[in-house]
């Protein structure tokens, strides 16, 4: 078992580049399930989670073609689904996607239980009251789901029971493959979710209202073209180096950010006292989002006199980034209140930066107040069962003096992508040493 070994108190300096996005990744995976001609994904970050990903896909027939961060997905003349790597499935949330991406291909199927990061009770109620409108019945077992396709079912308006990226995802994924008009109802907006539209449109299914709440989609019984897409950059990893940034007081120029998702973090920062200067803006290589490099300067920070919580919506603060202003709020003057609403315990996971010297009171499940700013020293500990909880460890690892060793650390790696080497080069004394 690996971890990592930080030498923390120093602050950083150099230029760091943004990676296309994990969560925009394993969706194109799942889309490209629907198209029965090769799909290129330009730009795939070299991670945990897409490795899990490709291994089931590989069990079940696929076929790959590296050609460095290029990835060319051929498509078996039929999914064998009975082959299906369980191990690799349950290590990922993100197979849930694979019942709207087999709907249009297979009448009965099981895909095992998600798995991913433990963060509560996260219900799949929305998938199965979403896909059931398609024509899709899903039986919750033991094992899995069990899922049944009649015939799938044009013209329906469908209302999701939870604004979520993954179920929008999912559904978007069945009605692709139905020919005529699906709307969605109080569809996610997030990145990844716009990158799969963008690709859906690319293989030539017509949506509406990509970046809004209602998307109305035209799709295909028959999907077969070769196609490229570019992944979009992280906003989350984005936001995981302006963390760094702010909570040590690091010189960094942060290239390539998706600032259409930053922009009320920044603004939230800003108003804490970090310093930071956009230096450059231009769209991305899939000629859809639009990126800038950010400059970051020494900060002096203050807490803010309202709760920090996150949306679900591009007009909010990204649930996923909302972790992020923990470690930053224990270096800022006063006190921070921040409301994890989404999930049952995932706030529970910040009062572990309490074993660096913070003082995170956990109010209730979701509610954190952290006092500061406080001195932090390196300590011994494990990282939770959880991406972003275990990253924010990760942040004020860097931030506390002394030595600190993080282990159990997949999950982080699960997310971001040569994590130790690239903060090595903007000066980070970091290290990943096997476990025995």
């Amino acid at each position: 078992m690996e971890y990592f070994e930080i030498i923390g108190g120093k602050k950083l300096r150099g230029e760091v580049t943004v990676n296309s996005s994990k969560n925009a990744a394993v969706g194109l995976l799942m889309a490209s399930l629907i198209n029965r001609g090769r799909t290129t994904l330009k730009n795939v970050p070299q991670i945990e989670e897409v490795n899990r990903l490709m291994e089931v896909m590989e069990s079940v027939g696929v076929r790959f073609e590296k050609n460095k961060r290029d990835l060319t997905i051929i498509p078996p003349k039929q999914i064998e689904i009975g082959k299906i790597n369980r191990a690799a499935a349950e290590r990922t949330r993100s197979i849930i996607m694979m019942v709207g991406a087999l709907s249009g291909q297979l009448k009965n199927y099981i895909i095992p239980q998600a798995g991913g990061c433990r963060l509560g009770s996260r219900t799949i109620k929305p998938h199965l009251f979403a896909l059931e409108k398609t024509g899709i019945e899903i039986k919750v077992q033991a094992d899995g789901f069990s899922v049944s396709v009649k015939k799938l079912l044009p013209g329906k308006r469908i209302v999701l029971y939870e604004k979520g990226d993954t179920v929008t995802e999912n559904i978007l994924l069945a009605a692709a493959q139905i020919k005529g008009k699906t709307e969605i109802h109080l569809a996610s907006s997030n990145y990844m979710v716009q990158d799969v539209c963008f690709f859906l449109e690319k293989i030539g299914v017509k949506i509406k209202g990509i970046g809004t709440g209602n998307l109305e989609v035209d799709g295909l019984d028959s999907i077969n073209k070769d196609v490229e897409y570019e992944i979009s950059e992280d906003p989350i990893e984005a936001m995981f180096f302006l963390s760094i940034a702010a909570s040590n007081g690091s010189e960094l120029l942060i290239k390539r950010c998706p600032i259409d998702f930053l922009e009320l973090e920044l603004l939230k920062l800003e108003k804490m006292g970090f310093k930071y200067e956009i230096v450059k803006q231009y769209l991305s290589k899939n000629g859809k989002t639009n990126l800038v490099d950010i400059k970051t300067f020494s900060s002096k920070l203050v807490a803010l006199e309202e709760k920090i919580h996150p949306l679900p919506s591009a007009a909010g603060i990204n649930i996923d980034n909302l972790p992020f202003f923990v470690p930053v709020a224990i270096f800022a003057k006063g006190e921070t209140l921040i409301h994890d609403w989404v999930y049952e315990n995932r706030a529970i996971y910040f009062a572990e930066l309490n074993k660096l010297g913070a003082k995170v009171t956990l109010m209730d499940p979701h509610r954190v107040l952290i006092e500061g700013p406080k001195k932090l020293k390196g300590v011994t500990m494990t990282s939770p069962p959880a991406l972003r909880p275990g990253a924010i460890i990760l942040v004020a690892m860097l931030a506390a003096k002394g030595k600190s060793i993080l282990k159990d650390v997949y999950h982080i790696e699960r997310g971001y992508e040569n994590l130790v080497e690239r903060l090595q080069k903007i000066g980070a004394n970091i290290k990943r040493v096997k476990g025995s």
